[in-house]
């Protein structure tokens, strides 16, 4: 176990080097003689920051006091401030996993995945071109992303995500049944899907990576790797089920389904999900003021964060939205010939997420998130050679293995460097700028392909966003910003 010298707060995680409050790097681990007990904290306490460094005589009592609950999995303290470490029962945190998993399914998988499936549909019913398919998805994050994304983290921070997320999951089904009743006019079609971007903003990626880092600390890459199997599972799921939905109902009915699926699946759970371990706790503590974190933006670390994660990011959005696109109308795939590409990205995407989990847990992220990284760069540049019999599918391979982890990788890399106090406010500026990369890539090579008849040119920015990415990450230390730094306290 590892004590903080400015705070006090301790640590039981042998690979933890710095502290999460402050960025002081970590004592060494305290002395345990054979035959007694530790003196200090049970190793599965987190401490209140904010609370007077123990006395001795304190700790002895602490530890007396708990001696009962030593067989529980675990004891996390509230992450918003909360001065009592409560216990965390199996059963909490699979609820929890449980709860993203489904929320992640419906909002990543079935909204975002699956509306680029119809946007074929529109381009051959309405007339529009393939920049204005794509251009709902650019407008609205445009527009959604810098003005919701840090708003959005705040509430996560100060309030939870539980409220956020129930809003999130009705517009995202709002959006979709919307979208599967316009006609051609493109202001219904800004509209409704200005209701999926706040959707994605308020239950996607966000909340649920705020949620599961708090319930969960040890094993957070493997948690945070189950729950993300959602988006591919959903997003393996949707081309498949859109597929029979358009055959027999036509792909406005098929829309309005998927919508009314989206709230079915995902309402339940945010209905009861807890905000964190402390929120078991019998007295309820009201809301404290959010920890500072002006510390973070002197960093550069910071920076080349959010620079890496944006390319990638814009790299992956950019070869989704146009994936059917492509399949469909230049290499002139049947509608299911391109659904099964479409599910085998997404299918490849869930043994990405569980080893990108598991490698987040065993090695430095830096070099997991690498990995991934060089992954979407390999993956996008086999599309210049689409036209070659079975790479096509070892594209929908290689970048799905990528995309799996793309998503994932970002909160735990952020949760290291930077800790877990700030991480909504944190992870919505970063996810603010990954969703106008997300933005505005789809549409650049939309309009290239439109203006020169080829996605070659537009493939060929993808691939150097990609690169550039793992340029930014290849940048950061493999070590804690804390560790290497040295972060101010505050």
């Amino acid at each position: 176990m590892k004590q903080c010298p400015t705070c006090g707060r301790t640590y039981s995680d042998p690979s933890t080097s710095f502290c999460f409050e402050d960025g002081a790097v970590l004592s060494a681990p305290f002395p345990t003689q054979a035959g007694t007990r530790e003196t200090g904290p049970p190793p599965t306490f987190v401490m209140d920051p904010n609370a007077p460094k123990p006395t001795q005589q304190a700790r002895i009592s602490s530890d007396q006091s708990t001696i009962g609950a030593v067989n529980l999995p675990g004891r996390i303290g509230q992450a918003d401030g909360d001065t009592t470490a409560v216990p965390v029962s199996r059963r909490w945190q699979a609820q929890i996993a449980a709860t993203s998993f489904f929320a992640l399914f419906a909002i990543v998988g079935l909204a975002l995945y699956g509306l680029p499936y119809y946007y074929n549909f529109m381009v051959s019913e309405f007339g529009w071109s393939r920049a204005q398919v794509t251009s709902g998805n650019f407008i609205s994050k445009l527009i959604v992303g810098p003005v919701f994304g840090f708003f959005a983290g705040w509430i996560v921070d100060r309030f939870g995500p539980r409220r956020l997320m129930i809003i999130g999951i009705l517009l995202a089904g709002a959006a979709l049944i919307g979208l599967g009743n316009m006609n051609a006019a493109l202001w219904m079609f800004y509209f409704f899907y200005l209701f999926n971007a706040l959707g994605y903003v308020f239950a996607g990626p966000l909340p649920n990576q705020v949620l599961l880092t708090r319930w969960f600390d040890k094993s957070r890459g493997k948690a945070m790797g189950l729950a993300y199997l959602g988006i591919g599972l959903g997003g393996a799921l949707v081309p498949q089920i859109s597929k029979y939905l358009v055959l027999y109902f036509g792909w406005h009915v098929a829309l309005t389904i998927l919508g009314v699926l989206i709230i079915v699946v995902a309402l339940p759970f945010a209905l009861v999900v807890k905000e964190s371990p402390g929120a078991l706790a019998p007295k309820q503590v009201t809301p404290s003021k959010p920890t500072p974190m002006g510390w973070a933006f002197k960093s550069p670390l910071f920076y080349l964060l959010a620079v890496g994660s944006m390319c990638s990011i814009g790299a992956v959005g950019g070869a989704n939205q146009n994936l059917k696109l492509f399949l469909t109308l230049d290499l002139h795939f049947t509608e299911g010939d391109a659904a099964n590409v479409a599910s085998l990205v997404l299918i490849s995407s869930l043994f990405g997420r569980l080893l990108m989990g598991w490698l987040a847990d065993h090695l430095a992220k830096k070099y997991v998130m690498l990995i991934i990284y060089l992954l979407v760069a390999a993956g996008i540049g086999l599309l210049f050679f689409s036209t070659i019999p079975g790479v096509i599918y070892l594209f929908a391979i290689v970048f799905g293995v990528g995309l799996g982890g793309d998503y994932m990788i970002i909160p735990l890399m952020a949760a290291e460097l930077f800790g877990v106090k700030i991480m909504g406010r944190l992870m919505g500026l970063v996810l603010t700028a990954d969703g106008v990369a997300e933005a505005l890539a789809p549409m650049l090579v939309a309009s290239l392909r439109d203006k020169v008849g080829s996605y070659s040119a537009g493939f060929g920015v993808l691939v150097a966003l990609a690169l550039i990415g793992s340029t930014a990450v290849a940048l950061l230390p493999r070590k804690s910003a804390g560790a290497v730094k040295g972060v101010p306290a505050h």
